[in-house]
C-alpha cells in the first residue's frame, strides 16, 4: 500500500466487514478505559490506554519539565485525530479519492481564566477551529458532502458539541503514613 487512496480501498473493505458484524449481531458495546498515574518528583501524567502509553506534562512555568503535551494540548490532538480518521471513514464510504489529508485544530487558553478581572474567562480550552488540507480529484460538491458526513459522524467532535454527563468519584486508599 502506497498512496492514501489504496488505503481507502482497504478502509473501504474493513467498513463493510464491521457493517456486517454489525447486522448480524456479533458488534456489541465496548468499555474504553485510560488509567493516569501522577508520577512523583516530575509529576508528569503517564496514560496508558490498552498497551499504549502518552506523557502528559506542563510547561516549565507551571512546576513542569515539557516531556509532553499539556491536557489540553491532548485535547485538540484528540479532536484532530478523530476528525482526520472521520474523514478517511467517509472518504471510503462516500468513494471520494483523496491524494492526501492533513488537518490543524486551534484553540485558545487563557491562563489568567478564573483570576481576578478574569472570571468571565473560560478555563477550557475554546474558539476551537479546524482546518482540513486535502488534494483530491473530487468535485466541490463531493467535498462539501465529505464534511457534512464528517461532521454528523465524527464521535469526538459530537462529544465536544453536545457534552456528556460525567459521573466521578474519589476512593481514598491509605498509606503507611496516614
Amino acid at each position: 500500500m502506497s498512496t492514501l487512496n489504496e488505503y481507502l480501498g482497504e478502509k473501504r473493505r474493513a467498513i463493510a466487514a464491521r457493517s456486517s458484524g454489525i447486522a448480524g449481531g456479533e458488534v456489541v458495546p465496548m468499555t474504553l478505559t485510560a488509567r493516569v498515574r501522577a508520577e512523583g518528583r516530575s509529576g508528569i501524567r503517564r496514560i496508558r490506554i490498552r498497551d499504549f502509553q502518552v506523557i502528559s506534562d506542563s510547561k516549565a512555568d507551571f512546576a513542569g519539565y515539557d516531556l509532553g503535551p499539556s491536557s489540553p494540548e491532548l485535547q485538540l490532538g484528540v479532536l484532530g485525530s478523530c476528525l482526520t480518521h472521520t474523514f478517511l471513514i467517509q472518504a471510503a464510504t462516500l468513494g471520494v479519492p483523496l491524494d492526501s489529508l492533513e488537518l490543524e485544530i486551534t484553540g485558545i487558553v487563557d491562563l489568567r481564566a478564573g483570576s481576578p478581572g478574569f472570571e468571565a474567562v473560560p478555563i477550557y480550552p475554546h474558539e476551537i477551529r479546524y482546518t482540513v488540507f486535502i488534494a483530491s480529484s473530487a468535485a466541490p460538491t463531493e467535498i462539501r458532502a465529505l464534511r457534512e458526513a464528517v461532521e454528523r459522524s465524527c464521535p469526538i467532535l459530537n462529544l465536544l458539541r453536545q457534552p456528556q454527563a460525567i459521573a466521578g468519584e474519589v476512593r481514598l486508599i491509605q498509606t503507611a503514613d496516614a
